[in-house]
């Protein structure tokens, strides 16, 4: 059924936008209008609908009135970022920031292409227009090479690194709160951390690199989030094509920097309890987008004057810290068991400091997560390589490409199904 659902939708939206671009301002407005509500109606349907339902139901039983009866609605794979490209689509042909493609084939390739239809990066239809008419000069054979190496390196992130860090992450949040010692639950977070770090720029990668093999350029997507030094770095690092989209296409019709103040900061928040409800149809999402939203509001008030004369990896460390509270929300099956982990990671009770035990592999893999995702603190570079060490590296980054391809393969045969994270969002 849904494949019938997404057809007839990219049938009117193809249409819709061809309105947009032959039509006078008026018309021009009003085919906006039904694009953007068509596509915004169809994933606030099948992503919210039963979260809305099941939050009346919970107040009408409060009131002792009888529940709504319902039927519980799938959700398509891949609705929210197919969304977002059809939106960037109609948005940017009423911009006139590019021409709308020609052929319905060519519009259909971009909105669901696979690389980057399940979870990004958000490609906005002007980077890639031109490459959908004509990518002879990007499909090239030094091309292939780099996407291949940069596909390896994104499954390397999630089947070695993401997986066993999930595995320890999923076993420390399905505890009680109070069978959890502090080491525990720091050890859990963590992992959680470094998880859906890994995880997610490792699919990023694995999208640039397929794109890159076809002929495609797509935007990067990560860039070490981790070492940000204030959360508003943090954002600018951390799912960035995400970032620009929701400042372009949300932030900016509220009225950007040309608000008052105050207007700016609520502006500022509603974007980001937005974002942090497009993540999910739950409370915990809702909770921290509010929370990186009021950091964020923190961050323009007062907080990077405060800390401008503090030691850079104590700032690095700080907004950590603030990252990591932000992730318990994230992973948390609800808000009064993130409140209560939250409390655990903090408390001082003399019998919580009990060292708990993970596999060697665990503590392995966040030893190495760590050192991956900090590096660039120490302003460490391999890009000034001797011209006559060239070959000898690139031979050597070939035989590193094949062992970690045969060393995933092998651990995704031996392991269940670990599905990224970003797939349910």
């Amino acid at each position: 059924m849904f494949i019938f659902v997404l057809l007839i939708s990219l049938f009117f939206d193809y249409y819709l936008v061809k309105v947009i671009d032959t039509s006078e301002t008026k018309w021009r407005k009003r085919a906006l209008v039904i694009s953007v509500i068509l596509n915004i109606g169809l994933l606030c349907y099948f992503k919210y609908a039963n979260f809305f339902i099941e939050n009346i139901n919970a107040l009408l039983t409060n009131c002792g009135i009888k529940n709504i009866d319902w039927t519980a609605i799938a959700l398509p794979i891949g609705i929210s970022f197919i969304t977002f490209h059809k939106l960037t689509y109609a948005i940017d042909a009423y911009r006139k920031v590019h021409k709308p493609l020609d052929k319905f084939t060519d519009y259909v390739l971009y909105i669901i292409m696979f690389p980057h239809q399940i979870a990004g990066p958000i490609v906005r239809f002007n980077e890639i227009a031109d490459q959908i008419l004509n990518r002879d000069n990007q499909y090239t054979i030094d091309n292939r090479l780099a996407g291949m190496f940069r596909f390896v390196i994104g499954l390397s992130k999630k089947v070695l690194l993401a997986n066993p860090l999930g595995n320890t992450a999923n076993a420390v949040f399905a505890m009680q709160i109070t069978d959890m010692t502090v080491p525990t639950a720091w050890i859990g977070i963590l992992a959680y951390t470094f998880q859906i770090y890994f995880d997610f720029s490792g699919y990023s990668d694995m999208a640039i690199g397929l794109a890159k093999m076809m002929g495609f350029t797509f935007p990067e997507n990560f860039n070490f989030p981790y070492i940000s030094q204030n959360i508003t770095e943090f954002w600018r690092r951390w799912h960035i094509t995400l970032g620009r989209f929701m400042k372009d296409y949300l932030y900016i019709p509220l009225g950007g920097n040309k608000v008052s103040k105050s207007r700016l900061l609520l502006n500022l928040w509603i974007v980001f309890l937005i974002s942090g409800l497009w993540h999910g149809a739950a409370w915990t999402f809702i909770i921290w987008g509010a929370y990186h939203g009021l950091l964020l509001i923190i961050d323009r008030l007062f907080f990077i004057k405060l800390t401008s004369n503090l030691f850079k990896p104590i700032k690095i460390i700080i907004t950590f810290i603030l990252v990591i509270i932000g992730w318990v929300f994230f992973r948390a099956i609800s808000f009064n068991f993130a409140i209560e982990y939250i409390g655990k990671l903090f408390s001082c009770s003399a019998n919580s400091f009990t060292q708990p035990v993970f596999d060697t592999r665990f503590y392995s893999m966040l030893i190495v997560a760590s050192v991956i995702s900090f590096y660039p603190m120490f302003h460490l570079s391999f890009k000034t390589i001797e011209t006559n060490w060239r070959k000898t590296i690139l031979i050597t980054r070939g035989v590193v490409l094949l062992s970690l391809l045969i060393i995933c393969i092998s651990d995704i045969n031996g392991s269940g199904f670990n599905p990224f994270i970003y797939f349910r969002f």
